[in-house]
């Protein structure tokens, strides 16, 4: 039950421009998001924290098998011996055999959509004499474990890195539903050919996919959402294997003027907040929307099974923010460099969007919410966030391939240009790279 106390503290998420403070709000809110995606500030709780992350990265190193087994009991409650790691075949198939057959026909459909979209935007079957794209060997996947399943994630980590020719991927996630992985998630990944999964999630199995020895061969690339202690595990293996990127909770940041809906617009910001955490901002140049907005909040978190999680969720991680006009509102927003980007402005929608420059997704008009692309549109819902979008893209097919430069020169191409590197290389002091090119003219 949503008391009145509730509803009055859900008034402080709406601020306006006419607040002296309300440039530090925005501030506030964008640190907290970035401090939120891993244990990387100079506090001393984040100091602690990241410390025994690193410990576990250490001692996952130093003996494997042993150390993911305790981290596993210690953390999820669950004894597994190393040959209990990895999931049969037998029970990958037995989870797809079980799997509501209209649900897998949804599932298929995406998988379609998604291998669609992935293979049109792919960059790997590009020819250039002076460039090789080759698939990455092995890709691990971190899916979150929780009591219901995530089959999403599987669908938009694992069909990009399948587009791009990856030769093995490997799911990891936490024994959370009945000491295994949640039957739909096995479904799926049967139903994608995936037949090397481990019930083993949290820093403990990121450390392990890195790790040179141990049950679970290291792979080449990490992918994949999770909490802090999973985004600071990936962090620390970086170097040794690749990563997408740092991925805290989920966010969305919605620009709308005063033609959006606001029963709608407030619906969008309850379906990140139900994340728990999760942020949802609203940035508009109308107050009259903004109100309405809220009075929907109040309306619809009501009819929520976690109302007060999600009541507590947007006073700390959400705001609804009126600006004076639609320049300021995108300026903040390419700032803010949010992991999804709904811009809901009637006939203004597609004008705003070539607007933005910093975000991992955006949703464009008023029949795009941030579930589609969660499930259907093809693109991938592993995204940048914490403002990381401003460097971090999403991860699709292009991610599970890297480049090599091609260099062949025959004897007269090299003559024409030996001069010149010579000259580069002598007045760098590097002698020996000159003369490999003087040898080559005495012929």
């Amino acid at each position: 039950m949503i008391d009145n106390k509730m509803n009055i503290e859900l008034d402080q998420i709406l601020i306006s421009s006419s607040q002296p403070d309300f440039s530090e709000q925005i501030k506030g809110l964008h640190r907290k998001l970035l401090r939120e995606a891993r244990f990387g500030g100079f506090d001393k709780e984040s100091e602690v924290n990241r410390q025994k992350v690193l410990e576990i990265v250490r001692e996952v190193d130093e003996n494997p098998d042993k150390a993911v087994a305790e981290f596993t009991k210690k953390y999820d409650g669950v004894e597994l011996k190393p040959e209990q790691f990895k999931v049969s075949k037998e029970d990958l198939k037995k989870a797809h055999s079980e799997i509501d057959k209209v649900l897998l026909k949804s599932v298929r459909r995406a998988i379609e959509n998604v291998k669609r979209y992935q293979t049109e935007i792919f960059i790997g079957n590009f020819k250039h004499p002076g460039i090789k794209y080759t698939p990455i060997k092995r890709v691990g996947i971190c899916v979150p474990g929780a009591s219901a399943p995530l089959p999403s994630t599987v669908i938009m980590t694992a069909v990009p890195a399948q587009v791009a020719r990856v030769d093995t991927i490997v799911v990891v996630s936490p024994p959370r539903y009945k000491g295994s992985i949640h039957p739909v998630t096995l479904a799926v990944c049967c139903e994608l050919g995936i037949d090397e999964v481990y019930r083993i999630g949290g820093a403990q199995a990121v450390a392990a996919l890195a790790c040179e020895k141990g049950t679970i061969p290291k792979v080449d690339k990490i992918v994949g959402p999770g909490n802090k202690w999973v985004q600071t595990a990936k962090q620390l293996v970086f170097g040794g294997v690749d990563i997408d990127s740092i991925a805290g909770p989920s966010e969305v940041l919605i620009i709308a003027n005063d033609k959006a809906n606001p029963a709608w617009v407030a619906a969008d910001m309850l379906s990140q907040a139900e994340h728990a955490p999760g942020s949802a901002v609203v940035f508009t140049d109308s107050q009259e929307l903004a109100k309405k907005v809220l009075d929907e909040l109040k309306k619809q978190v009501k009819q929520l099974d976690r109302a007060k999680e999600t009541i507590e969720c947007l006073k700390e991680y959400s705001k609804v923010a009126v600006f004076i006009n639609m320049d300021d509102v995108v300026e903040k927003a390419n700032d803010f460099a949010s992991e999804h980007l709904e811009i809901q402005c009637g006939d203004k929608s597609r004008e705003i969007a070539e607007k933005i420059y910093n975000a991992g997704a955006i949703f464009i008009g008023d029949y795009s919410p941030v579930a589609v692309g969660d499930y259907w549109a093809g693109s991938s819902h592993t995204l940048p966030t914490g403002t990381t979008a401003r460097f971090f893209s999403a991860l699709s097919s292009n991610d599970f391939i890297k480049s090599t430069s091609i260099i062949a020169y025959d004897k007269k191409m090299l003559a024409e240009s030996a001069e010149d590197i010579i000259r580069l290389a002598e007045v760098e002091g590097l002698d020996a790279h000159a003369r490999s090119i003087k040898i080559r003219q005495r012929d």
